[in-house]
């Protein structure tokens, strides 16, 4: 029976690694061991990232909202706003609303009076 090398897979494989770690410094670029181990926590750090990602936006569109709704009324907070909203029976998301605060204010602050006349009721 004839012997078999697994040397195109072997190469395939490394191959593989190698052009994932470029750019990476030193040796993490071209030596596979060190570029394994590279790759390895890139692919970590990219898996934790996108958890964060949505927790940074949804922060920032709360803050958005926040600083739209206190420039329409003093008094109104972010918290009454949103409870404004449920109570108004609004169903709008927040990315939404941070995208209503930034380009079009005259629709945010309709939005903005019919949560306080349902604050107010």
């Amino acid at each position: 029976m004839a012997r078999i090398k697994s040397g195109t897979v072997t190469h395939a494989r490394h191959k593989k690694v190698i052009k994932a770690a470029k750019g990476y410094f030193s040796r993490r670029k071209n030596t596979f061991r060190t570029a394994t181990q590279a790759v390895d926590k890139a692919n970590q750090y990219a898996t934790r990232d996108r958890k964060n990602r949505k927790r940074n936006f949804r922060a920032l569109w709360i803050q958005r909202i926040n600083a739209a709704v206190r420039a329409h009324d003093e008094t109104l907070t972010y918290s009454r706003f949103i409870n404004g909203l449920s109570r108004a029976g609004i169903e709008v998301d927040r990315k939404v609303l941070a995208d209503l605060a930034v380009h079009e204010p005259e629709a945010f602050g309709a939005i903005v009076k019919q949560a306080q006349d349902a604050l107010a009721a």
